[in-house]
């Protein structure tokens, strides 16, 4: 009696199993029909143990509604929340700021309307200077040290007399020589910038760009002063402009030199005149006009561009009679302790040197005008 009981229930498992999906039900089938053959093998000495199996198969298939209902209001709401968002996406779409949610249109990505704050940089930390001047007059000269301020030179005058042939019984001519004593007095030509600690740490280019910014600025500072020194002691020209080209007036000017003996080792010119005497004619001076390996050359003789030269102005003659006199040479020192540096949190670079120029003969040197008449 109690095996049809066990057959009965197992019956009803099993309708209630088909209505399961086969995924789901699997696992509950394989333990009914593991029952069934113990029943067919021994009705009566199992009915026990096939109690126990048959409600361990009814926990399970109730475990099995248990899940399937969960899985189903899972979906059922998780559809309804689809169907929510499907029949309401206009107005989701309009939300702003202060509501909910706020839905930008899709679209194609750019820098303007994608990103906020600056996009990555790459820093090149040698600054692009303002250029020097290419040429000083440092560069054209001679260079005299000195332990002192002052520098004196002995320079030769006209004298009296002559050498000449002596006639027989009478004496001989007298020559006699006059001299000046010249003093050229060095001094400082300097300058200094102050900058923040801060300003150091935070801008690393800073540390190469001072030094180099003030050597190029003391350079030009200098060539100023020496110009001025020149212009001033120079013999000035006597040249006559009239129906000349620029280079015709350097070759006068040549020869007046030549033929006071002095030579002529270099002429300088603003770099516009430079080039107004590339321009020059070719049946004007072909002869003597040239330009070689990117140099201009008069006669041979080398022809610089100066910027610290004004414009239609000109120097030529022999460059070997000026020197620059240097009592103190170029420094240039950092202090963190000048004046309030030390509790302001400065740094003070100063540039330096004791100088002076000596245009120690005056006739060898010719300084000219384009425009004069």
């Amino acid at each position: 009696m109690e095996a049809l009981e066990i057959k009965a229930a197992l019956e009803g498992i099993k309708a209630q199993v088909e209505t399961k999906t086969s995924e789901n039900a699997v696992e509950v089938k394989s333990l009914i029909e593991a029952l069934e053959g113990k029943m067919t093998a021994d009705k009566d000495a199992a009915v026990l143990e096939l109690k126990n199996d048959l409600k361990a198969i009814q926990d399970h298939a109730d475990k099995l509604d248990l899940k399937l209902q969960s899985k189903s209001t899972s979906e059922s709401k998780e559809d309804s929340l689809v169907k929510s968002i499907n029949d309401n996406f206009v107005s989701i779409k309009e939300v702003r700021k202060g509501n909910a949610v706020q839905v930008k249109a899709v679209g194609d990505m750019a820098l303007g309307t994608n990103l906020t704050g600056a996009q990555p940089k790459d820093y090149n930390f040698d600054v692009v200077m303002m250029p020097g001047q290419a040429v000083n007059v440092s560069d054209l000269i001679g260079s005299v040290s000195i332990s002192g301020g002052t520098y004196t030179y002995p320079r030769e005058g006209a004298g009296e007399g002559s050498i000449a042939g002596q006639t027989e019984g009478l004496s001989k001519s007298q020559r006699d020589y006059d001299f000046t004593m010249v003093d050229v007095n060095t001094d400082f030509l300097a300058g200094f910038t102050r900058y923040s600690k801060k300003m150091a740490n935070n801008l690393p280019f800073l540390t190469s760009f001072i030094p180099k910014a003030l050597r190029r600025d003391y350079a030009k500072a200098e060539n100023a002063s020496f110009n001025t020194v020149l212009a001033g002691a120079a013999t000035a020209s006597t040249v006559i402009i009239t129906g000349k080209t620029k280079a015709e007036m350097l070759v006068d000017d040549m020869s007046k030199l030549e033929d006071a003996d002095y030579s002529v080792n270099g002429i300088v010119v603003r770099p516009s005149d430079y080039y107004s005497i590339l321009k020059t004619p070719k049946d004007n001076l072909a002869a003597i006009v040239s330009f070689e390996g990117g140099q201009l050359r008069l006669n041979g003789i080398n022809v610089y561009k100066a910027t610290w030269l004004a414009a239609n102005k000109y120097f030529i003659g022999d460059w070997s009679r000026i020197n620059k006199i240097v009592t103190e040479g170029l420094s240039l020192e950092f202090s963190e302790v000048e004046g309030t540096n030390f509790v302001k949190n400065n740094i003070t670079a100063r540039i330096e040197a004791q100088v002076a120029l000596a245009v120690e003969q005056p006739a060898a040197i010719v300084y000219g005008d384009f425009t004069a008449i």
